[in-house]
């Protein structure tokens, strides 16, 4: 098996960050404080879903694409944690060494729903205390246009957003700490300040309850090494709050 050295993994995970969710942090800390600079956080809006175009179908096809795109760094995740041996000889696979596959489907759906009702009914909590103290920016979750495919659309992305961030910033980033020496607590820390920095662009209320939301979620990937059931809590968050906000209207707290 050919062992990559710790300056090409360090390199590795620059480049993964700097393709998805890196990038999405410093972006929310410069929409962050372009916010702050223009009036008090209470009276920012963060909308998470956009319509992007006028013309349906153009909308439509806007929105898949976005969904797709954002994948790709999944797939270049894959592609990295996927042992590669020599010539005739197969690899581990990276699907199994994540636990995102679906060998237990029954058991990922079942932890999936716990940890979606622990992380949710708080939520809803921090955001509403969020607003009250004023650190916290009035959250759309969806403003796309009342079309037939606005609802499997918000589904894809919530499963894309999902899909993501767990793989990302769960699996992915845990196993490349790991392997830089890292404390398990201290790669706990590093992914969860992560996970919450991407989200500062809503305010500081979102920062503290996704960066709790990612310890609790980390530290139990360290316990099942199974990142399924993260995605089916996650996607189920977020399917919640889109739709949710898309069928009645209400600003809601998001996961």
């Amino acid at each position: 098996m050919l062992v990559p050295s710790r300056r090409r993994l360090r390199i590795e995970v620059w480049i993964v960050l700097g393709l998805s969710l890196g990038q999405s942090a410093v972006y929310s800390v410069v929409q962050l404080l372009d916010k702050l600079t223009r009036a008090p956080l209470a009276e920012g809006t963060s909308t998470l879903n956009r319509s992007q175009s006028s013309r349906e179908y153009f909308d439509l096809t806007y929105q898949l694409l976005d969904i797709m795109f954002a994948l790709v760094p999944v797939v270049l995740v894959i592609y990295f944690l996927t042992e590669h041996r020599g010539a005739g000889e197969s690899g581990a696979s990276a699907f199994r060494k994540l636990g995102f596959n679906f060998v237990r489907p029954g058991k990922d759906l079942l932890q999936g729903l716990g940890l979606a009702a622990l992380i949710g009914i708080p939520s809803l909590g921090l955001y509403a205390a969020g607003r009250a103290l004023g650190i916290t920016t009035a959250i759309i979750p969806s403003a796309l246009d009342a079309y037939w495919w606005t609802i499997p659309v918000l589904i894809l992305s919530a499963v894309r957003h999902g899909i993501v961030e767990e793989v990302i910033v769960v699996g992915y980033l845990l196993d490349r700490l790991g392997k830089f020496g890292w404390s398990m607590p201290l790669a706990i820390f590093a992914s969860s300040m992560l996970r919450g920095s991407y989200h500062l662009y809503q305010g500081f209320g979102p920062f503290i309850g996704n960066a709790v939301m990612g310890v609790v979620f980390a530290w139990i990937y360290t316990k099942t090494r199974r990142v399924m059931p993260l995605v089916i809590a996650h996607a189920l968050l977020d399917i919640v709050a889109f739709i949710g906000f898309s069928l009645f209207g209400k600003a809601i707290g998001l996961g």
